[in-house]
């Protein structure tokens, strides 16, 4: 009994809160259309069993309306568009799930019908559905309209589809879309633009996130396309991002309510009680929901992780006001050109713009280190309770029935310095291993993305800003340098090889080679027999009358070397003596030697 009466300040505060939601009471209706068996293009594998799993899902949740169709002709998708609207007319939630093929024409989006031919660029407007036919069945909703459209696949018709105006424009993907109702939110699988991937299993990466994510109690819906998001990154190694567009107001607006339960019996552990609390307080995920547990946990290992979310969500909201200061500095600066206002005047709101833009970057950057910092908070308390579930069980369901692991950031800091280091590679600017470590090399490569992109991106944080703004370059940003020696081929350096009789010089380039100077020969000398590598005991003594001493018998009848007489020629030694060489011949050794055994000949021309 004392628990429970200290649980009913946070419980009553709580509960006022959910009462304060428009989101958390009303009717939720929603249209499920799947397309898989086309007649005039090829089958689809995914679509019906997507739909099957999103149909299961909403009505898992609650919802009063779950209609799940598919293989619709034309004419039965607009029958049933027709009577959903009807059925969203008393409704405050309105759903419409679409899975099956979409194209892009001029601008306009179509949802491709199983009976569709296709066979001229006209043909969508008679035989596929607007868009904006969907959009309003789905008007009269009061509180959410939400239109899901998992049809970012390559066009089926595109290769065969004939064009009555040569400039008419059939894209890639779906086009962007900016929904002119209020409170209206359309979610693609893949950025505009860009084409899904159906996945290797039953069902594609992006539903398999939605029915894990869209119907989390107390979660507002944009945070659960978040969590999308970063679940289809993941699982498609980056390639894959969905966008949603529109927006909502300030207040959170989730497809599922939370409901508030009283524990079934009181807990052993003390700790238990502020973990509840503390997992209740994350579902709301509000200020309000934070003040209320901090006022009756301010301290402990609970209000630290909390005074953090708090935090988290205060460098949101100045994050959002220096976007909307920097816009209306940039618009008044903007206006003050346009209707030619004094120089100062322009200086001023020039100055003005430029502040607002610093300011919204630092603000950007609060933002996202306090993101990194609650998410890596919670991650650890998330750990330490699987540690010791005997303390705080990370499996325990919330009073809720919501595991509140479920509800922790997807991508962790080291995630997040990856995914930039995998795109800045992928674009020319990182050539490192995509290890999560945001260090020098990679502060240096983002700044050279920034160089050669004209963008002002921090280089000191990996931030999702970064990421999205490099993943939006199509091809290589940075140039490819190579280094002497080499050449570029594509996107790699190869070495540069010449054929034979040519050189690489110093511009990179094979010349042919240049032809050595020819020496001039030297005159030939005869060598010295009493040279340094010949025993001593073996040179001859010559002495001043020219004559030969000191040598040994068996030395008798050998050349002892060329020696210039005074006239200028050779001479020849023995034990005899020496005299000179005949003009117009010359010694050649003809080997052996001994005594009366001349192993030197006089050659003669």
């Amino acid at each position: 009994m004392r628990n429970l009466l200290r649980l009913c300040p946070l419980l009553l505060a709580l509960a006022l809160l959910f009462g304060a939601e428009p989101a958390f009471a009303g009717k939720r209706v929603a249209l499920v259309l799947a397309n898989s068996a086309y007649q005039h293009a090829p089958s689809l594998t995914n679509p019906v069993n997507d739909g099957s799993v999103i149909a299961k899902t909403l009505k898992d949740a609650g919802f009063d309306i779950v209609d799940s169709r598919h293989d619709l002709s034309a004419l039965e998708t607009r029958r049933v568009l027709r009577d959903f609207a009807d059925a969203t007319r008393d409704a405050d939630i309105a759903v419409v799930y679409y899975a099956g093929h979409g194209i892009e024409v001029e601008g306009s989006n179509y949802l491709i019908p199983v009976d569709a031919r296709l066979e001229r660029d006209t043909d969508v407007y008679d035989e596929a559905l607007s868009l904006d036919r969907v959009l309003v069945a789905v008007e009269p909703a009061k509180q959410l309209r939400l239109v899901i459209l998992d049809a970012c696949r390559d066009n089926p018709f595109g290769k065969t589809m004939k064009r009555s105006v040569a400039s008419r424009g059939i894209g890639r993907g779906l086009a962007q879309v900016e929904p002119t109702s209020p409170n209206t939110l359309i979610a693609y699988s893949a950025k505009a633009g860009f084409t899904a991937q159906d996945g290797d299993g039953a069902n594609s990466p992006f539903t398999v996130a939605l029915s894990k994510h869209l119907t989390t109690p107390g979660l507002d819906v944009r945070r659960a396309f978040g969590f999308v998001r970063d679940d289809v990154l993941k699982s498609t190694g980056n390639k894959q991002e969905p966008f949603v567009y529109g927006s909502l107001g300030g207040d959170d607006v989730p497809l599922v309510p939370v409901k508030v339960a009283a524990a079934a019996s009181p807990v052993a552990n003390p700790q238990a009680d502020i973990r509840r609390d503390y997992e209740l307080a994350l579902q709301v995920g509000n200020r309000a929901a934070w003040d209320a547990f901090l006022a009756q946990h301010p301290d402990g290992f609970y209000s630290s992780l909390a005074k953090l979310q708090l935090e988290k969500i205060g460098a949101e909201q100045a994050h959002a006001a220096a976007i909307e200061k920097a816009k209306q500095a940039e618009a008044e600066r903007d206006r003050l050109a346009a209707v030619g206002a004094q120089k100062d005047a322009q200086i001023k709101a020039a100055a003005d713009a430029k502040a607002a833009e610093q300011a919204q970057l630092a603000a950007q950057k609060a933002k996202e280190q306090a993101q990194q910092q609650a998410a890596a908070a919670e991650q650890q308390r998330v750990n330490l309770a699987a540690a010791a579930p005997s303390a705080a069980p990370a499996s325990t369901a919330s009073p809720a029935g919501t595991n509140v692991a479920s509800l922790t950031p997807a991508t962790t800091p080291a995630d997040l310095s990856r995914s930039v280091q995998t795109e800045l590679g992928r674009v020319g600017c990182f050539s490192g291993q995509a290890d999560g470590n945001w260090n020098t090399s990679s502060q240096r490569s983002l700044s050279q993305f920034n160089r050669y992109a004209g963008t002002k991106l921090d280089v000191k944080v990996a931030s999702t800003d970064a990421l999205d703004t490099v993943k939006s370059k199509p091809s290589r940003v940075c140039p490819l340098v190579c280094e002497h020696g080499f050449k570029a081929d594509g996107d790699k350096c190869t070495r540069i090889v010449c054929g034979d009789g040519y050189a690489l010089n110093d511009d990179n380039e094979c010349e042919k080679k240049r032809a050595g100077k020819p020496t001039a020969s030297k005159p030939a000398t005869s060598r010295r027999d009493d040279s340094e590598d010949r025993p001593a005991r073996q040179r001859p003594q010559i002495g001043a009358a020219g004559g030969l001493g000191g040598l040994g018998g068996d030395a008798a009848g050998i050349a002892t070397g060329a020696r210039r007489a005074s006239g200028g020629g050779q001479v020849f030694c023995t034990n005899g003596g020496c005299r000179p060489v005949n003009r117009g011949c010359h010694l050649e050794y003809r080997g052996g030697g001994g005594p009366g055994n001349d192993a030197n000949a006089e050659v003669c021309n």
